[in-house]
């Protein structure tokens, strides 16, 4: 299923606490309702490759929004706001919480919505879309991409910004799961995703993972050296797949 016209723009809307934010929005043209997906970037920020995959999204049928969860740290080039988030720690949990779930709201009350949302994240996005399926159930179905630091071997990881590991949380995931890993990943890595799987598979939850040889983190990226495309073909497969069935 494809959508070949399709809208893309840079949209404005209320987010946390009522912060003035903005993101970008892709859509198909085709007349109907549609689901949306909430987009959840990776630690690099609000980059191509993320507009990218927003956009293949919308091709394949998707009304879909990434916030950008920098846009607090001022202006400039969206590389070096991302360079001084990162140096800075990253962005706190709670706040992409919150404006994910502004972001969700924004799009069930587009006209085009057929009522449902779903999430994605790659990287520290995974980590963070994760997180977000644990503290707000009006998402309908999480794609956990390569998420790093859902668990959390070290402590010292943990901070004002980041208090709690997500898979702590796992129990407040109401909706079905997608998860895919490359093995040859180090963050997160083999036994980290056999761990997550474990709890989920411990409290009942409705989860599918799939693992790839010859793949290691970001392998969906096109911009990047890491990018294999017979495995990234068959991740985006599954996505679209997942999200159909779940979101309709």
């Amino acid at each position: 299923m494809s959508y070949p016209g399709l809208i893309a723009e840079t949209v404005k809307y209320k987010m946390r606490n009522g912060d003035d934010g903005e993101a970008y929005y892709a859509r198909p043209t085709a007349p109907g309702k549609v689901p949306g997906v909430v987009l959840i970037h990776h630690m690099p920020g609000w980059d191509e490759w993320i507009m990218e995959a927003t956009r293949k999204l919308a091709h394949h049928g998707f009304a879909t929004v990434s916030p950008h969860l920098y846009f607090r740290e001022g202006p400039g080039n969206p590389d070096d706001v991302g360079a001084r988030v990162r140096a800075a720690g990253g962005v706190a949990d709670d706040q992409v919480v919150g404006d994910a779930k502004a972001s969700a709201a924004w799009l069930r009350a587009r006209p085009e919505s057929n009522g449902k949302v779903g999430v994605i994240g790659y990287c520290s996005g995974g980590r963070h879309a994760f997180l977000i399926a644990c503290k707000a159930p009006e998402f309908d179905a999480l794609v956990d991409c390569w998420g790093g630091n859902v668990v959390v071997d070290d402590p010292k990881a943990l901070n004002a910004k980041r208090p709690v590991a997500p898979i702590d949380l796992a129990d407040g995931i109401k909706c079905p799961i997608l998860g895919l890993f490359g093995n040859d990943d180090e963050n997160p890595n083999k036994d980290q995703v056999n761990r997550t799987e474990a709890v989920l598979k411990k409290l009942g939850k409705n989860y599918t993972f799939h693992r790839y040889d010859g793949a290691g983190h970001a392998f969906f990226n096109t911009t990047r050296t890491a990018f294999r495309a017979e495995q990234a073909a068959d991740g985006w497969a599954k996505v679209f797949a997942f999200f159909h069935k779940q979101l309709g």
